[in-house]
Protein backbone atom coordinates (compact mmCIF):
# COMPACT_ATOMS: atom_id res chain seq x y z
CA UNK A 1 0.00 0.00 0.00
CA UNK A 2 1.40 3.43 -0.95
CA UNK A 3 -1.04 5.51 0.45
CA UNK A 4 -0.46 8.63 2.28
CA UNK A 5 -0.65 7.93 6.21
CA UNK A 6 -3.06 11.39 6.88
CA UNK A 7 -3.65 12.21 3.36
CA UNK A 8 -3.58 16.40 2.56
CA UNK A 9 -6.77 17.28 3.00
CA UNK A 10 -6.67 19.41 5.70
CA UNK A 11 -3.84 21.76 4.45
CA UNK A 12 -5.77 22.37 0.97
CA UNK A 13 -9.10 22.69 2.27
CA UNK A 14 -8.07 25.83 3.84
CA UNK A 15 -6.42 27.38 1.27
CA UNK A 16 -8.36 27.96 -1.80
CA UNK A 17 -11.54 31.19 -1.88
CA UNK A 18 -12.48 32.10 -5.13
CA UNK A 19 -9.71 31.66 -6.87
CA UNK A 20 -7.83 34.26 -4.95
CA UNK A 21 -4.80 33.81 -2.95
CA UNK A 22 -5.36 32.78 0.49
CA UNK A 23 -3.40 32.56 3.76
CA UNK A 24 -1.89 29.00 3.69
CA UNK A 25 -2.10 26.31 6.28
CA UNK A 26 0.06 25.41 7.81
CA UNK A 27 2.21 28.61 8.01
CA UNK A 28 5.02 28.00 5.01
CA UNK A 29 7.67 30.90 5.11
CA UNK A 30 7.84 30.21 9.05
CA UNK A 31 8.75 26.48 8.25
CA UNK A 32 10.63 26.91 5.27
CA UNK A 33 12.94 29.21 7.52
CA UNK A 34 13.53 26.77 10.30
CA UNK A 35 13.44 24.32 8.19
CA UNK A 36 16.43 25.49 6.05
CA UNK A 37 18.11 26.93 9.20
CA UNK A 38 18.31 23.54 10.85
CA UNK A 39 19.96 21.82 7.38
CA UNK A 40 22.16 24.39 7.46
CA UNK A 41 23.15 24.27 10.72
CA UNK A 42 23.53 20.43 10.62
CA UNK A 43 25.88 21.63 7.56
CA UNK A 44 27.94 23.87 10.17
CA UNK A 45 27.94 21.43 12.70
CA UNK A 46 29.67 18.87 10.56
CA UNK A 47 32.43 21.27 8.64
CA UNK A 48 33.56 22.27 12.51
CA UNK A 49 33.81 18.71 12.96
CA UNK A 50 36.37 18.26 10.25
CA UNK A 51 37.73 21.77 10.23
CA UNK A 52 37.32 22.61 13.38
CA UNK A 53 35.90 26.26 12.72
CA UNK A 54 32.86 27.53 13.77
CA UNK A 55 30.13 28.88 10.46
CA UNK A 56 27.64 31.80 10.86
CA UNK A 57 24.34 30.40 9.48
CA UNK A 58 22.10 32.96 7.65
CA UNK A 59 18.52 32.29 6.52
CA UNK A 60 15.82 34.72 5.02
CA UNK A 61 12.38 33.84 5.06
CA UNK A 62 12.21 35.43 1.86
CA UNK A 63 15.23 32.82 0.07
CA UNK A 64 13.84 29.99 2.02
CA UNK A 65 10.33 29.52 0.53
CA UNK A 66 11.46 30.41 -2.96
CA UNK A 67 13.62 27.42 -2.65
CA UNK A 68 10.35 25.61 -1.77
CA UNK A 69 8.43 27.14 -4.25
CA UNK A 70 11.57 26.37 -6.94
CA UNK A 71 9.58 24.02 -9.19
CA UNK A 72 6.95 26.69 -10.28
CA UNK A 73 9.22 29.67 -10.38
CA UNK A 74 11.03 27.84 -13.16
CA UNK A 75 8.07 26.59 -14.61
CA UNK A 76 7.20 30.11 -15.33
CA UNK A 77 10.72 31.70 -15.47
CA UNK A 78 11.69 29.07 -18.69
CA UNK A 79 8.22 28.01 -19.65
CA UNK A 80 6.73 31.46 -20.37
CA UNK A 81 3.66 31.40 -18.12
CA UNK A 82 3.36 30.53 -14.26
CA UNK A 83 1.65 27.47 -13.26
CA UNK A 84 -1.96 27.94 -13.75
CA UNK A 85 -4.00 28.20 -9.76
CA UNK A 86 -5.69 24.61 -10.32
CA UNK A 87 -6.02 23.57 -7.24
CA UNK A 88 -4.57 20.06 -5.95
CA UNK A 89 -3.84 19.40 -9.84
CA UNK A 90 -0.43 19.45 -11.11
CA UNK A 91 0.42 21.70 -14.10
CA UNK A 92 2.78 19.30 -15.82
CA UNK A 93 1.50 15.69 -14.89
CA UNK A 94 -1.93 13.84 -15.58
CA UNK A 95 -3.85 12.48 -14.15
CA UNK A 96 -2.58 13.89 -10.93
CA UNK A 97 -5.31 15.84 -8.40
CA UNK A 98 -8.69 15.20 -6.63
CA UNK A 99 -11.24 13.09 -7.83
CA UNK A 100 -14.52 12.09 -6.77
CA UNK A 101 -15.86 8.71 -5.79
CA UNK A 102 -19.70 7.86 -6.59
CA UNK A 103 -20.31 8.03 -2.96
CA UNK A 104 -19.58 11.85 -3.15
CA UNK A 105 -16.16 11.57 -1.28
CA UNK A 106 -12.63 12.84 -3.15
CA UNK A 107 -9.38 11.16 -3.55
CA UNK A 108 -6.17 12.51 -4.43
CA UNK A 109 -3.85 10.29 -6.40
CA UNK A 110 -0.94 11.36 -9.66
CA UNK A 111 0.99 9.11 -11.85
CA UNK A 112 4.90 9.47 -11.96
CA UNK A 113 5.27 7.57 -15.19
CA UNK A 114 3.52 5.49 -18.33
CA UNK A 115 4.64 2.33 -16.14
CA UNK A 116 1.66 3.49 -13.99
CA UNK A 117 -0.57 4.68 -16.42
CA UNK A 118 -0.64 1.37 -18.12
CA UNK A 119 -0.91 0.13 -14.74
CA UNK A 120 -3.88 2.71 -14.03
CA UNK A 121 -5.62 1.90 -17.18
CA UNK A 122 -5.80 -2.27 -16.43
CA UNK A 123 -6.38 -2.12 -12.77
CA UNK A 124 -8.36 0.84 -11.67
CA UNK A 125 -9.76 1.92 -15.14
CA UNK A 126 -10.06 -1.78 -15.84
CA UNK A 127 -9.58 -0.34 -19.80
CA UNK A 128 -6.32 -1.87 -20.46
CA UNK A 129 -6.81 -0.22 -24.20
CA UNK A 130 -6.70 2.83 -23.32
CA UNK A 131 -3.42 2.79 -22.09
CA UNK A 132 -2.46 3.43 -26.41
CA UNK A 133 -4.66 5.15 -27.18
CA UNK A 134 -3.01 8.30 -28.75
CA UNK A 135 -4.69 11.15 -27.01
CA UNK A 136 -3.29 9.61 -24.05
CA UNK A 137 -0.35 7.26 -24.44
CA UNK A 138 2.47 9.75 -23.27
CA UNK A 139 2.11 12.04 -20.17
CA UNK A 140 2.47 15.45 -22.56
CA UNK A 141 0.01 14.20 -24.40
CA UNK A 142 -2.20 13.22 -21.19
CA UNK A 143 -1.47 16.67 -20.15
CA UNK A 144 -2.91 18.15 -23.32
CA UNK A 145 -6.20 16.42 -23.48
CA UNK A 146 -6.17 16.56 -19.76
CA UNK A 147 -9.95 17.21 -19.56
CA UNK A 148 -11.29 14.61 -21.70
CA UNK A 149 -9.02 12.15 -19.40
CA UNK A 150 -10.76 13.82 -16.15
CA UNK A 151 -14.03 13.09 -17.88
CA UNK A 152 -13.35 9.15 -18.57
CA UNK A 153 -11.83 8.85 -15.13
CA UNK A 154 -14.87 10.39 -13.53
CA UNK A 155 -17.15 8.07 -15.36
CA UNK A 156 -15.61 5.18 -14.71
CA UNK A 157 -15.70 6.10 -10.70
CA UNK A 158 -19.20 6.80 -10.94
CA UNK A 159 -20.22 3.63 -9.62
CA UNK A 160 -17.62 3.04 -7.14
CA UNK A 161 -17.49 4.31 -3.37
CA UNK A 162 -13.91 5.66 -2.27
CA UNK A 163 -12.59 2.91 -0.64
CA UNK A 164 -13.27 0.77 -3.94
CA UNK A 165 -11.28 3.08 -5.52
CA UNK A 166 -8.72 3.19 -3.19
CA UNK A 167 -8.34 -0.18 -3.40
CA UNK A 168 -8.37 -0.22 -7.29
CA UNK A 169 -5.43 2.55 -6.99
CA UNK A 170 -3.61 0.08 -4.26
CA UNK A 171 -3.58 -2.94 -6.73
CA UNK A 172 -2.39 -0.98 -9.06
CA UNK A 173 0.61 0.53 -7.04
CA UNK A 174 -0.62 3.91 -7.66
CA UNK A 175 0.33 6.64 -4.80
CA UNK A 176 -2.74 7.62 -3.60
CA UNK A 177 -4.85 9.01 -0.56
CA UNK A 178 -8.39 9.78 0.80
CA UNK A 179 -9.23 13.43 1.09
CA UNK A 180 -9.27 14.08 4.57
CA UNK A 181 -10.99 16.17 7.19
CA UNK A 182 -9.30 17.37 10.66
CA UNK A 183 -11.35 14.51 12.32
CA UNK A 184 -10.04 11.87 10.39
CA UNK A 185 -6.74 12.66 10.26
CA UNK A 186 -7.34 12.80 14.09
CA UNK A 187 -8.92 9.38 13.90
CA UNK A 188 -6.34 8.04 11.75
CA UNK A 189 -5.36 4.40 12.19
CA UNK A 190 -1.56 4.91 11.28
CA UNK A 191 -1.38 6.68 14.57
CA UNK A 192 -2.64 4.12 16.82
CA UNK A 193 -0.98 1.55 14.83
CA UNK A 194 2.45 3.08 15.61
CA UNK A 195 2.13 4.42 18.73
CA UNK A 196 2.39 8.24 18.28
CA UNK A 197 -0.35 9.38 21.17
CA UNK A 198 1.01 10.14 24.51
CA UNK A 199 -1.34 11.96 27.57
CA UNK A 200 0.29 15.09 28.41
CA UNK A 201 -1.23 16.68 31.72
CA UNK A 202 -2.08 20.03 31.06
CA UNK A 203 -3.72 22.96 33.70
CA UNK A 204 -7.26 22.72 32.56
CA UNK A 205 -6.90 18.26 32.32
CA UNK A 206 -5.12 15.93 30.40
CA UNK A 207 -5.23 15.94 26.42
CA UNK A 208 -3.85 13.80 23.92
CA UNK A 209 -0.62 15.09 21.94
CA UNK A 210 1.15 13.48 19.06
CA UNK A 211 4.81 12.47 19.60
CA UNK A 212 7.12 14.71 17.52
CA UNK A 213 7.47 13.11 14.01
CA UNK A 214 11.32 12.48 14.17
CA UNK A 215 11.69 9.76 15.78
CA UNK A 216 15.33 8.50 17.36
CA UNK A 217 16.49 5.46 18.28
CA UNK A 218 17.37 4.58 22.19
CA UNK A 219 15.98 8.12 22.92
CA UNK A 220 12.54 8.69 24.13
CA UNK A 221 10.64 12.23 23.17
CA UNK A 222 10.29 14.79 26.17
CA UNK A 223 6.29 14.67 25.93
CA UNK A 224 6.28 16.74 29.52
CA UNK A 225 3.44 18.53 31.47
CA UNK A 226 2.52 21.66 30.42
CA UNK A 227 3.31 24.45 32.99
CA UNK A 228 0.46 26.29 34.31
CA UNK A 229 1.11 30.36 34.16
CA UNK A 230 4.14 31.61 36.14
CA UNK A 231 4.79 27.95 37.40
CA UNK A 232 8.00 28.65 36.86
CA UNK A 233 8.84 32.03 37.69
CA UNK A 234 10.52 31.85 40.71
CA UNK A 235 12.84 29.49 39.48
CA UNK A 236 13.85 31.48 36.70
CA UNK A 237 14.33 34.23 38.39
CA UNK A 238 16.03 32.47 40.72
CA UNK A 239 18.42 31.11 38.11
CA UNK A 240 19.37 34.45 36.77
CA UNK A 241 19.88 36.04 40.30
CA UNK A 242 16.86 38.08 40.15
CA UNK A 243 13.71 37.96 43.54
CA UNK A 244 10.33 37.85 43.19
CA UNK A 245 9.41 41.34 41.59
CA UNK A 246 12.51 42.18 39.95
CA UNK A 247 13.07 41.92 36.08
CA UNK A 248 16.12 42.44 33.95
CA UNK A 249 14.98 45.94 33.37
Amino acid sequence: MRRGAAGPGAGRRRTLRHQRPARAQPRSAGRAHRAVAYSGILSALIQRSRTGAGLRVEVTMLEALTEWTAYALNFAHYGGTPPARNGVAHPAIAPYGQYLAGDGKPVIFGLQNDREWRSFCAEVLQDPALADDERYATNVQRVRNREALDARIARCFAPLSHEEVLARLDRGGIANSALNTMHEVWDHPQFAARGRWREVATPGGPIQALLPPATLSGAAAAMGAVPALGQHTAAILAELGLGDGESAG
